[in-house]
């Protein structure tokens, strides 16, 4: 019987290698993390668990995920501990969960990787193994930041220390398609991280890469300079900088924010007044806390790369780990890297030079 010609085939699910023995809490968190993801039920998306296959079989069981077809076990027999230093660690443990994690990649049997491991060993191994895209050096880390009504894309968080100002331009231009993917944003305006917004203020390589995104705005949403105390107000959606100053604002609003709920926590709890006012206004912090959490959002994609590498924090909770997965689910139906390498085409082409003029008759 011939098929009805209108029909439309639904496209392949996207498949996600998931390092499991990556993080501090062990593979029980990964798989819970991972059963919470699938439970929502709106993934069209396959899971590979990378690690320990009698381990991770009776986690399985634990999270009543023994015998879904969307997820499968991948065994792995090493494990690279997060004080290892990366390139040994690579070499030396090349069946390891996260190396394994990276080569299902490599082999097409999946279209990323997620891995909550030694961060320096998946950047090395990612970058090694799946290699940047032609006309982009150096991969960065992208991640979203939480703010009152308005969250936004920080890049580099930690990739790149020593970024030149191509490198920046680049960062402008795979943060821009982040928060095109992740925050819904058609044309995310983007801004540059400086000390003043004043021509002539900053580093010789932010002024530099000012120059080139002034070039190139017809590709990029340019808005220009923005200073610290502009993060939080909701003029960019894209912040970058290099990875040196990305990591320590990352770490220092972390940081920060542990500090408040823990000064806020103690001062709620100090005398029975406070306790009472804390319980009535319980619906308030209930507010902030949704607003802030940044568990939905977690993971850091390394962008630049010919396939999908995420990082999240080692420490993550199940919690964490399902917000992860459906951020790496989400950027690859969005084919993030197909968008990203045709950008990259445009970019190359708008500066090549041009050619050079023949008179008439010559």
């Amino acid at each position: 019987m011939n098929a009805d010609p209108s029909a439309r085939s639904l496209p392949a699910a996207p498949v996600l290698a998931v390092d499991a023995m990556g993080g501090d809490h062990g593979p029980a968190e990964v798989v819970a993390g991972v059963a919470l993801a699938l439970a929502k039920g709106d993934l069209n998306a396959r899971v590979l668990l990378v690690g320990d296959q009698p381990t991770l079989e009776k986690l399985l069981v634990e999270n009543k995920l023994r015998g879904d077809p969307r997820v499968e076990i991948v065994h792995a027999s090493q494990v690279i501990g997060m004080d290892e230093k990366p390139v040994a660690a690579l070499k030396n443990k090349k069946d390891s969960s996260m190396v394994r994690a990276i080569e299902l990649v490599k082999e097409g049997r999946a279209q990323g990787v997620l891995s909550l491991g030694n961060t320096g060993a998946l950047m090395a191994g990612g970058t090694l193994k799946l290699r940047p895209m032609p006309g982009l050096e150096r991969p960065a880390l992208a991640t979203i930041i939480p703010s009152r009504g308005h969250r936004f894309v920080l890049i580099d968080a930690g990739a790149n220390p020593d970024a030149e100002p191509i490198h920046l331009l680049h960062n402008a231009l795979l943060g821009s398609h982040y928060a095109r993917c992740i925050l819904k944003l058609p044309q995310p305006r983007v801004g540059l991280l400086s000390i003043g917004t004043e021509e002539g203020k900053g580093s010789e390589k932010v002024l530099a890469a000012h120059a080139l995104l002034k070039d190139v705005n017809g590709l990029l949403n340019y808005t220009g300079p923005v200073e610290g105390f502009q993060l939080f107000r909701g003029e960019v959606d894209v912040v970058v900088c290099d990875g040196f100053t990305g990591n320590i604002l990352l770490k220092a609003l972390e940081s920060c924010f542990d500090m408040l709920k823990s000064f806020l926590k103690d001062q709620l709890m100090a005398n029975p007044v406070r306790q009472a006012g804390a319980w009535l206004s319980r619906g308030a912090y209930a507010a902030v806390k949704r607003e802030l959490n940044p568990e939905a959002l977690s993971g850091a994609p390394l962008l630049g790369l010919n396939r999908l590498v995420i990082k999240t924090h080692g420490s993550s909770t199940r919690a964490y780990v399902a917000g992860a997965v459906r951020v790496a689910l989400a950027t690859l139906e969005y084919d993030l890297t197909g968008a990203i390498r045709a950008d990259l085409e445009k970019l190359a082409e708008a500066k090549k030079p041009e050619a050079p003029k023949v008179a008439a008759g010559a």
